[in-house]
């Protein structure tokens, strides 16, 4: 480990039993396990979800439940966490996941193409107090506009890996990746909808807030 990632996570809230558990069969069963958010972006969810009171979030991008865990553990009674997957081969892991974190009642999967899911609770009227984006990176701006409509004014929208291991600074990465981040980027920070701050957290985190 990096000594100041080491440092870091000395000096934060430590990893629980479950988290533990998850991130120890995220390697063992995923063939990506470094797309597991991890700490200390988990903690900060957590946080972050408890400072705004959010009573109602949405994810793209569950992968194997972590993120989901930590932001269901920030709700208040009553709150849910709708959260997107595209891909069913962790959805085992993923129920397990909830189940041993004690969020089963909180957290709603849904197993599809975000783009496709988001109208769906459209059509139902629902609003959220937050967004996490951490799904595919060619779709984020796409994500961005099908979600901003759903969020209650004052509400945030936040979105992982914006920095994309430093590649947003690189002119030779023609990736569709990569260029993805920069357009949401782009974006984002031409939006006079929002106020937004580019965090270096982890691999990158926007953090908007809707005017």
């Amino acid at each position: 480990m990096d000594p100041l990632q080491e440092y870091i996570s000395r000096h934060s809230q430590p990893q629980d039993e479950v988290l533990s558990w998850l991130e120890t069969q995220t390697h063992y069963r995923t063939i990506h396990p470094r797309m597991l958010s991890g700490e200390p972006m988990g903690g900060f969810l957590t946080l972050f979800v408890q400072m705004i009171s959010a009573a109602r979030i949405l994810e793209i991008g569950t992968f194997t439940g972590y993120s989901a865990i930590c932001m269901a553990r920030g709700l208040p009674d009553g709150g849910l966490l709708d959260t997107i997957e595209l891909f069913d081969e962790q959805q085992d892991l993923i129920q397990e996941a909830f189940k041993r974190a004690g969020v089963l009642e909180r957290v709603h999967l849904h197993i599809g193409n975000a783009l496709s899911v988001i109208p769906l609770l459209a059509a139902q009227g629902v609003t959220y107090q937050m967004v996490y984006i951490d799904g595919n990176k060619r779709e984020y701006s796409a994500y961005y506009k099908a979600v901003k409509p759903l969020v209650s004014p004052g509400g945030y929208i936040l979105a992982d890996n914006v920095l994309w291991d430093g590649k947003v600074l690189d002119s030779t990465a023609t990736d569709a990746q990569t260029k993805g981040i920069l357009a949401f980027n782009n974006l984002v920070a031409n939006d006079p909808d929002v106020f937004n701050v580019l965090l270096p957290l982890g691999d990158g985190l926007m953090l908007c807030k809707k005017l």
